[in-house]
């Protein structure tokens, strides 16, 4: 099966909770989304999916892109994205389901939308963050600084950035100022709070990668942890 949706970041929320407490969350249209191009272990090496997403405002497509999807007989998207297909790792045995077979069962036409996921699930969000341009090094890596006042000379600068003599060079992997931010990012183990099946809605707690308008992609966690749950503390029997 399809592991995961292409989405659209709304942007940030707060829900309320029966016990008065707010949890900051974003909310994501995902999908719905349309199976462009199945990838065969034999016809690419590799098994995966090719998903679009599937917009209000219909997209164009170049003559090349066109055959593509007229290939697959779907409308043009605007966006699309490699969706790995989920695999029976942890099932045992002669009956444990296969990648070819999970292949097997998709088309191209098929649609995906939030309805594969559920309240409470935890989920990875991919995308990409927002660019800061060129930083210095105060504010691309927290930088603490030199003294403000009586004379200091040194700010906002970077310090020492090698030894002269030896290496006689910048060592690989030095932190400076530079290009900041606009980089590809996985945020993971995100809950998902509430879920608008009509809309096409998912309303995840905290904060995901990205401004509002931009493209996400939303998979199963893969290493998903079990929620924490505050102790409460035991009364003891007989204690008034």
């Amino acid at each position: 099966m399809v592991t995961a949706l292409i989405g659209k970041k709304v942007g940030m929320t707060q829900v309320y909770q029966k016990d008065g407490s707010a949890l900051p969350a974003t909310v994501i249209k995902a999908g719905p989304c349309v199976v462009v191009q199945m990838k065969t272990t034999e016809t690419d090496g590799y098994q995966s999916v090719q998903l679009g997403l599937v917009e209000e405002k219909p997209a164009k497509a170049n003559k090349a892109m066109g055959g593509h999807y007229k290939k697959a007989g779907v409308p043009p998207t605007r966006v699309r994205r490699e969706i790995p297909l989920e695999t029976a790792k942890k099932a045992k045995g002669a009956d444990a389901p296969k990648a070819d077979d999970a292949a097997a069962s998709l088309k191209a036409g098929d649609q995906f939308d939030v309805t594969m996921f559920k309240a409470g699930d935890r989920v990875d969000v991919i995308g990409t963050t927002r660019g800061k341009g060129f930083q210095g090094v105060m504010k691309r890596h927290n930088f603490a600084g030199g003294g403000a006042t009586h004379g200091s000379m040194f700010h906002r600068a970077p310090g020492s950035i090698g030894a002269s003599s030896f290496p006689s060079r910048v060592v690989k992997g030095m932190r400076a100022a530079g290009h900041m931010g606009n980089t590809r990012v996985t945020t993971k183990n995100l809950k998902i709070v509430q879920i608008d099946v009509e809309n096409n809605l998912l309303v995840l707690h905290g904060a995901v990668p990205g401004s509002p308008g931009g493209y996400l992609v939303i998979r199963r966690a893969i290493t998903a942890k079990p929620e924490t749950v505050p102790q409460v503390e035991k009364v003891k029997k007989g204690k008034k």
